[in-house]
C-alpha cells in the first residue's frame, strides 16, 4: 500500500519528467538533415535526439513532386537525482571499469516468410541512447505493419538481447519479396550483390538466403560473413555491394642476409659526450669483432602462399629463392649453416660481397681527423704519424711508420715506432710486451717487458717490467725517471748542462710498486668514509634511544648506512689482501738489478737499486755498471746487455 509520503514523491517525479520534456519541429530534404536541425535547435548532440516522423519525405522525379521530411524531436532529460546517483557510481568504479565507447542502441524489423514480424533490439554501449518505443513504432509504421503485440515489443525493448523476437503478423505476398542478384568480376576476385527492396507484404532476405544465393552463383571463397549478418539487418537497396573478395597469391620472399654490423665501411658513427658535445675524434669506423661472434644470419626463403578466386580457383605463387652464405676469410658457418661467425679477432668488412675478418688494419695516411681514434681487435699498421690528441688501441701489435706526438697508444702486443716519440709532456704509451723507437722525448711509457730506444731517452718517465735499453750512436738517457726490474743500460747517463734530474731505478717491479701506492691511497679514502658513516650512525642511534623508535625515513637511512659500512669493510679486506700479496711478491723478487753506461756517467744521476739509493758525485768516463753488493751500491766493470734478450720482434731489428 502506498502511503502519503510515497504518493508525494511519485507526483513530484512525474512533474519533473513532464517539465523535462522539450520538443521542437524540424524539416529537411532527408531524415538525417531534419534530425541534425532538431539537435541544433535543442542545443544537444544528435545521439540524444528522440523524434517522431510527422510526414515522410520524397525525393521526387526529375525535381517533380519533391517533399521534405517533417519530424517532432525532443530530449528527455534524466532527473537530477538519478544523474547524481549515476555520477557517484561512475566515480567509484572509474578506476576499475574499462573504457567503453559510447554507442546508441538499435532496433531492426524483419518481415519473415510465413507472415511473422520479427523485432531485434540491440542494447546501447557506454552512455549511448537506448532504442525507444516511439522509434520501434515508427519502424513498424514504415513497413506497413498494423497487427502487432505492443507488450511483446515493450518486453523486447527492455531486454535488448540482440535476437529476433516475434512481435506481430502481416499478410505475406510472396511476389513482393525482396530479391538479391549476384555479379562476379571478370577476374573472379570480387563478388557483388544487388538487393531489390520488398514491396508491401513482401519478406526481407535473411542471412542464410544471402549465403545460399552466393553459393548457387559459385561464390565459395572470401565471403564477408560478418558484413552480411549486419547487411541482413540494414540492407542497402539497389546498390552494388561487395560481399566477397578473393585472396591474391603472395610470392615467397627470397633468402637474404641480415648483417649484425654496419656494412657501409665509410660511415662514421659520431658519439655525443657527457658534456653534450660531439667528439670528432671518435668516428667509430672500425668494427671490431671477437672469435665466434655472430656476424650475419641468413633469413631462409619463404614458401609462396597460393591465392584463390571467389569461385574457388587456385592461383599459384612463386617460392622464394635460396642463397648461400657469403663466407670470406677468417669466418665460418654455424653448425646449422644459417649464420656466419668470426673465426678470429679482428675487423669485420665486406670484400667482393663476402664477409671477412681482417687481423691486420692498415691505416694509409696516419691517424688524424680523417681517421679518428683507432680501436682494433688485432694488429694496426700506421703508414704515417699519430697526431696530437688521438689514440690508437689494439689487441695485437701497433707499428707506426712515422712518429708519435702527444697521443695515446695502447697495445697488448709490441709497439714499433720507426721514427720517435715526442709527447711534449703529455700522452701515454702502454704496451703489454715491448716498445721499440728511435728516440723517446718528453713522454710517458709503460712496458710489460722492455723499452728500447736507439738514439736516446730524454726527459721521460719510463716504466718497464724487465729492462730499459738505449743503444746506438747517440744512445743517451738524460732527465726523467726510469724504472725497470732487471736492467737499465745506455751509452751515456746524464748531461753536465741539462739542469734536470735523471733518476734510474732497478731491482723491483715498478708496476707492482705503483699498484701498491694506489692501494694505500684507496685504503686511506675508505678509512675516512668509515669515520663519517660511524658518526652518522651514532647520531641516529642516539636519537632512537631518546625517542624509543625512529621515524620510517630515519630507520631506512640507518639501514642504508649499515649496508654501506659493510660494503666498505669488505672492500678494505680485499685491499689488505691485495697489499699483502704485492708486498710478498716484491720481497721475494730474486732479480739482481743493475744500471750500466757504456761510455760515460755524469754527476747528478741518481742511482736506485731496491731500497738503496746513491747520487753519482763524480764523472765516469769509461763504461761502468752499478750493482748492489753487501748492502751498498758498488761500481763494477761495464756489462753489456744480453743480446738474446734485447732481440727485436720478428721482422724487425734493434739496429
Amino acid at each position: 500500500m502506498i502511503d502519503f509520503a510515497q504518493l508525494q514523491e511519485i507526483t513530484r517525479e512525474s512533474l519533473e519528467r513532464d517539465r523535462a520534456v522539450q520538443s521542437v519541429d524540424a524539416a529537411g530534404p532527408t531524415l538525417e538533415t531534419a534530425v541534425s536541425d532538431a539537435a541544433t535547435l535543442l542545443n544537444i548532440p544528435m545521439y540524444r535526439v528522440e523524434y517522431e516522423v510527422l510526414e515522410r519525405g520524397f525525393p521526387g522525379f526529375w525535381g517533380m513532386g519533391k517533399k521534405d521530411w517533417r519530424i517532432q524531436a525532443y530530449e528527455r532529460i534524466v532527473m537530477a537525482r538519478r544523474r547524481q546517483k549515476e555520477a557517484e557510481i561512475e566515480e567509484v568504479e572509474v578506476e576499475k571499469a574499462p573504457v567503453i565507447e559510447d554507442k546508441d542502441g538499435g532496433a531492426f524489423i524483419f518481415l519473415q516468410s510465413g507472415g511473422e514480424v520479427l523485432l531485434k533490439v540491440v542494447p546501447p554501449q557506454g552512455k549511448g541512447r537506448a532504442a525507444s518505443d516511439l522509434y520501434v513504432m515508427q519502424l513498424l509504421k514504415d513497413r506497413g505493419v498494423a497487427n502487432f503485440n505492443k507488450d511483446a515489443i515493450t518486453e523486447t525493448i527492455d531486454k535488448a538481447e540482440s535476437v529476433y523476437v516475434k512481435v506481430g503478423e502481416f499478410e505475406h505476398l510472396s511476389y513482393n519479396d525482396g530479391a538479391a542478384r549476384v555479379t562476379i568480376s571478370d577476374d573472379e576476385m570480387q563478388a557483388f550483390i544487388t538487393v531489390t527492396p520488398p514491396s508491401e507484404g513482401g519478406c526481407d532476405i535473411p542471412y542464410d538466403t544471402y549465403i545460399t544465393t552466393l553459393k548457387i552463383s559459385r561464390v565459395v571463397h572470401g565471403i564477408k560473413e560478418d558484413f552480411l549478418r549486419e547487411f541482413a539487418d540494414q540492407p542497402m537497396y539497389m546498390e552494388e555491394v561487395e560481399v566477397a573478395v578473393g585472396s591474391k597469391p603472395v610470392d615467397g620472399k627470397s633468402a637474404h642476409i641480415k648483417y649484425d654490423f654496419e656494412t657501409d665501411q665509410s660511415k662514421a658513427r659520431l658519439r655525443e659526450g657527457t658534456d653534450g658535445k660531439i667528439d670528432f675524434k671518435e668516428l667509430n669506423i672500425i668494427q671490431n669483432v671477437t672469435e665466434n661472434q655472430l656476424l650475419a644470419k641468413k633469413i631462409p626463403p619463404q614458401m609462396g602462399i597460393q591465392g584463390e578466386t571467389v569461385t574457388g580457383k587456385m592461383l599459384p605463387a612463386k617460392n622464394g629463392i635460396d642463397q648461400s652464405l657469403p663466407l670470406g676469410e677468417n669466418v665460418h658457418a654455424s653448425d646449422d649453416g644459417m649464420s656466419i661467425l668470426a673465426s678470429k679477432n679482428g675487423r669485420v668488412v665486406i670484400v667482393n660481397g663476402k664477409v671477412n675478418v681482417e687481423e691486420v688494419l692498415v691505416v694509409e695516411n696516419g691517424v688524424s681527423l680523417e681517421t679518428g681514434n683507432i680501436i682494433f681487435m688485432g694488429t694496426v699498421i700506421i703508414k704515417g704519424d699519430v697526431e696530437d690528441g688521438f689514440s690508437v688501441k689494439a689487441t695485437g701489435n701497433i707499428e707506426v711508420y712515422g712518429s708519435i706526438a702527444r697521443a695515446e697508444l695502447d697495445a697488448e702486443g709490441n709497439i714499433i715506432i720507426q721514427q720517435g716519440i715526442n709527447g711534449r709532456g703529455g700522452g701515454f704509451i702502454r704496451t703489454g710486451k715491448s716498445l721499440w723507437a728511435r728516440f723517446i722525448q718528453n713522454a710517458n711509457v709503460q712496458a710489460g717487458d722492455m723499452v728500447f730506444a736507439s738514439d736516446g731517452i730524454i726527459n721521460s718517465n719510463i716504466d718497464a717490467l724487465n729492462r730499459i735499453i738505449c743503444q746506438g750512436k747517440r744512445a743517451i738517457i738524460v732527465g726523467g725517471r726510469l724504472r725497470a726490474m732487471e736492467e737499465i743500460n745506455a751509452k751515456i747517463l746524464g748531461n753536465p748542462t741539462s739542469g734536470t734530474e735523471t733518476v734510474c731505478e732497478v731491482g723491483y717491479d715498478p708496476a707492482s710498486k705503483e699498484e701498491l701506492a694506489k692501494l694505500e691511497v684507496e685504503r686511506e679514502e675508505k678509512e675516512e668514509e668509515i669515520k663519517d658513516i660511524k658518526l652518522n650512525m651514532q647520531t641516529l642511534i642516539n636519537l632512537k634511544q631518546q625517542k624509543k623508535a625512529l621515524p620510517e625515513d630515519k630507520q631506512l637511512q640507518l639501514q642504508e648506512l649499515i649496508d654501506r659500512r659493510d660494503v666498505i669493510l669488505q672492500a678494505q679486506k680485499e685491499i689488505d689482501e691485495k697489499t699483502k700479496d704485492i708486498k710478498d711478491h716484491l720481497a721475494n723478487l730474486k732479480t739482481r738489478g743493475k744500471i750500466s753506461a757504456a761510455a760515460k756517467v755524469f754527476p747528478g744521476v741518481k742511482i736506485m737499486i731496491r731500497d738503496y739509493s746513491e747520487p753519482v758525485k763524480t764523472e765516469y768516463t769509461t763504461g761502468v755498471t752499478f750493482v748492489l753488493e753487501g748492502g751498498a751500491i758498488r761500481v763494477s766493470k761495464y756489462e753489456e746487455p744480453d743480446k738474446e734478450k734485447v732481440k727485436g720482434p720478428d721482422g724487425y731489428s734493434t739496429n
